[in-house]
């Protein structure tokens, strides 16, 4: 883990903390909202078929959609995150839920010597981590023509314009009733993504940018990329 994926953990273990003590428990989504909701995307359906397949969901956080991707769609899913707090919530509204296994710790360890998924997911995770430590491991956990698909930023809360280069950039989150957290992101413009994608062993097939409601000037990427065998 990175000094600034380190910082990453800290700010989420916090926040994980102040929900867990103020006992919030997520709304059931009926939706995976890539963005924020009532954003634009395309919710769940880009996923496609899911039924009875092996998804990773990587940075579960509350483990709100893996539930729904379990429930909903009977897929058998995987949901990791690393901050401990985070692991807590997640096993406290929804380790009942059938065909979802939470698990706590680093993705990348995990995607190192798990079994392949059909499709790792990630709604805001992957920003969080550096690329060039991220992306072999998920090459590595996905079976060859499996599909990787997430969200990131495209432009950051200051609504700077993604970087051309590959490096992290910090930022203060303002996490929903908390003080403003550190945190390092990795803010990328579309064709960045697609390189260091393509480097690490990915056709990018799609790469959409989402708006935010009411005039929210911050917009998303949704990418859909796919293994090479």
């Amino acid at each position: 883990m990175t000094p600034e994926e380190s910082a990453n953990l800290q700010a989420w273990t916090a926040y994980g903390n102040f929900q867990l003590d103020r006992g919030f428990r997520t709304p059931d989504p009926d939706q995976i909202h890539w963005g924020t909701p009532g954003g634009t995307g395309p919710g769940t359906a880009v996923l496609g078929d899911i039924r009875g397949k092996r998804l990773l969901d990587l940075g579960c956080g509350g483990g709100h959609h893996a539930a729904h991707l379990a429930r909903d769609h009977y897929a058998q899913v995987d949901a990791i995150d690393v901050a401990p707090t985070q692991h807590q919530r997640a096993l406290a509204q929804y380790a009942a839920v059938p065909g979802v296994r939470y698990l706590l710790g680093d993705a990348v360890d995990h995607l190192t010597r798990c079994e392949p998924y059909d499709l790792v997911y990630s709604v805001h995770g992957l920003g969080y981590l550096d690329p060039h430590r991220s992306l072999p491991a998920v090459h590595h956990g996905l079976r060859p023509g499996g599909r990787l698909v997430f969200s990131v930023l495209h432009t950051d809360l200051r609504t700077q314009p993604p970087s051309s280069s590959v490096e992290p950039r910090q930022l203060k989150v303002q996490l929903k009733g908390m003080e403003p957290q550190d945190v390092h992101l990795w803010v990328l413009s579309p064709q960045l993504w697609k390189d260091v994608l393509t480097d690490h062993g990915f056709t990018v097939e799609a790469n959409d940018l989402l708006g935010r409601p009411d005039d929210d000037p911050v917009v998303d990427q949704l990418i859909q990329a796919r293994r090479r065998p």
